[in-house]
């Protein structure tokens, strides 16, 4: 009886060790994008070096990819789940309905089921501070954005930007451009690089670019014309090292590892206040916001966390009022 009852309890610990392992699904542009897919990667990685666990992961190459990638992770006996972005939320929905027993994190989105941790970011908190940064650096008046595809969270960002730089210089002008309309705009560096040239020959000296992978080009041409870059999600100041006044760092990598690390279900909304937005600052741009203009900077950051200054955001009403 022994003999037999060994490796039946052997099988069941392995079954139960092989329910716990997480996944984690990359969406469009894959972990190594510079940008957002690669911060929840480094935080899916802290999470395996520090527990000495492994997690299973995918890259979604296509949009037909999202409901079979998260089923063949919750057939495995995966848990949790973690797709990141906003574009998995609804197979998301699809599929943790069909697996209520299994936990699910989505990062930049909302799926409203009980097994489900969904986890959305104030970027517009974090965008308007380095609005007012390109506001108080701009020698012209003139900035730019370059956004990805042309969704209501990439408008966040943009109004975002807009109101810290009108609020810091109600005389300048911002040049917005979106690079498309389907998931290839988020690895599009050509595009990103033609829609920032143009902005730059209208006049504009600094532009941030919330665009994923397509952010590369921008960058890239941001260095060949001596102007500024802001990076996003990731910090991105060591891209290009002197043209990058700094990077609106979006903490994917702290959602990631906390899920990881304690799964607790619900809505979280984080924002400066919890440190989940910020601009970076770094070896990389230090010398490019010297110390008043760092104060002032952080000031911005401070009226903001203390509600002194309201930032209007795009996704509570479809619209950049303020």
């Amino acid at each position: 009886m022994k003999l037999r009852l060994a490796p039946l309890a052997l099988l069941a610990a392995l079954a139960t060790a092989h329910a716990q392992q997480p996944a984690v699904i990359f969406d469009m542009g894959g972990k190594f994008d510079k940008s957002f897919n690669q911060a929840g990667y480094v935080g899916a990685e802290q999470w395996k070096k520090e527990t000495g666990k492994a997690y299973l992961e995918f890259e979604i190459s296509n949009d037909t990819q999202r409901v079979q990638a998260l089923r063949r992770m919750a057939e495995k006996g995966a848990s949790p789940i973690i797709g990141i972005g906003f574009a998995q939320a609804s197979a998301m929905q699809q599929v943790a309905k069909a697996f209520p027993k299994t936990q699910f994190v989505i990062i930049d989105g909302k799926v409203d089921l009980p097994n489900v941790q969904s986890v959305l970011f104030k970027e517009h908190e974090g965008s308007y501070v380095v609005g007012a940064l390109a506001a108080m650096v701009s020698k012209t008046g003139k900035l730019g954005f370059v956004g990805g595809m042309d969704i209501p969270l990439i408008r966040k960002f943009q109004c975002g930007y807009e109101q810290g730089v009108k609020a810091t210089n109600p005389k300048a002008e911002v040049f917005s451009n979106m690079t498309g309309t389907t998931s290839s705009a988020w690895n599009d560096p050509t595009r990103g690089g033609e829609l920032a040239k143009a902005q730059f020959a209208k006049g504009a000296d600094v532009v941030f670019a919330a665009a994923g992978g397509t952010g590369v080009g921008v960058y890239q041409a941001a260095k060949d014309a001596g102007k500024l870059a802001i990076g996003v999600d990731s910090n991105q100041n060591h891209v290009q090292p002197g043209t990058m006044l700094t990077s609106m760092v979006k903490r994917v990598d702290v959602a990631v590892y906390t899920a990881l690390k304690s799964w607790t279900g619900g809505l979280q909304v984080l924002g400066l206040k919890e440190g989940a937005v910020d601009y970076a600052l770094d070896e990389h741009n230090a010398k490019l916001i010297p110390a008043p203009l760092k104060a002032k900077v952080d000031a911005v950051k401070a009226d903001i966390v203390a509600g002194k200054i309201k930032v209007a955001d795009y996704m509570a009403d479809g619209s950049c009022k303020y």
